[in-house]
């Protein structure tokens, strides 16, 4: 397969805040893929895919939320922000980055956990033609495994708050295996997964304005059995914030794809070159497997 071009840059929000991107070109570009990444995941965990979906013909971006990896501030402690401004602010910066770069080409979405919840709250989503999710379910506790639920009620009640009072952020390593978190998606984050609604109770109210009604563009959802997270019930629930649009879930086993492990984030990791085939088939106009 031939290397693509990459180019690294920064793109600026709405809002003013500098985003961290990188831009994958084919030699031959037929659509353009936006990977949108779960939470505390940097860009870089998602190269292999991107350069599997630029042997498929697409020009991808992969980029940071705001205050993670490339897009965090010197100062994370002093970061003022609220995790919906990654779907309001961030994700539609980088579409349209995306949009100036594959001119004429459709544009599809790659989206990882959070990445496939705050679709959403993008005010240019229309400009989406097709969406892949990927272990896209609610944050409820109580709908994951129970033999989970022990570690993420800790995370929420001890290790988080005690990261917070002695940084000013959730602090990477250890427990959380991600980056360093802001405040504002630790708190956010931890409201809804405490609720069997998550988010979808305040987008009558808090979450205002935001256009979930409003995505046509459809949906598939891949959800693997031995997710803890993304389970059939969470992922479906997930779904429910997008009522007109099409939307199917696709259940897979790590045995579908000859891996022993899955798992929230094993999807985008070293043999799973098989299921970025289905997912490329499916924004490619919707081809299966």
């Amino acid at each position: 397969m031939t290397e693509p071009v990459i180019e690294d840059l920064i793109v600026t929000a709405a809002d003013g805040y500098p985003l961290s991107m990188r831009l994958y070109r084919p030699a031959a570009p037929r659509m353009a893929v936006l990977v949108s990444s779960g939470t505390g995941f940097p860009k870089g965990f998602y190269d292999r895919v991107a350069r599997r979906l630029v042997g498929r013909g697409a020009v991808v971006l992969t980029y940071d939320f705001r205050g993670i990896a490339g897009s965090r501030p010197d100062d994370l402690a002093a970061l003022e922000m609220d995790y919906p401004d990654w779907g309001r602010l961030d994700m539609p910066a980088a579409l349209e980055a995306l949009a100036t770069a594959a001119p004429g080409l459709p544009l599809t979405h790659l989206g990882h956990s959070v990445g496939g919840h705050f679709l959403g709250f993008m005010a240019n989503h229309d400009r989406f033609v097709r969406h892949a999710f990927v272990s896209v379910g609610t944050g409820y506790w109580g709908r994951h495994h129970r033999r989970y639920n022990p570690l993420e009620l800790f995370f929420w009640f001890g290790f988080g708050p005690l990261s917070l009072r002695r940084h000013g952020y959730v602090k990477g390593g250890g427990l959380w295996g991600g980056t360093d978190l802001p405040r504002g998606v630790f708190e956010t984050w931890k409201r809804w997964c405490l609720k069997p609604a998550y988010f979808s109770d305040e987008l009558a109210t808090t979450l205002k304005p935001h256009h979930f009604a409003a995505v046509t563009a459809p949906i598939r959802s891949w959800i693997f059995t031995d997710d803890p997270i993304a389970t059939p019930r969470t992922g479906a629930d997930l779904l429910e914030v997008y009522p007109q649009a099409p939307r199917e879930i696709v259940v897979r086993s790590p045995a579908d794809y000859g891996v022993r492990r899955i798992g929230h984030e094993g999807a985008f990791r070293r043999g799973m070159e098989p299921l970025w085939d289905e997912i490329a088939d499916w924004l490619d106009n919707g081809r299966r497997p």
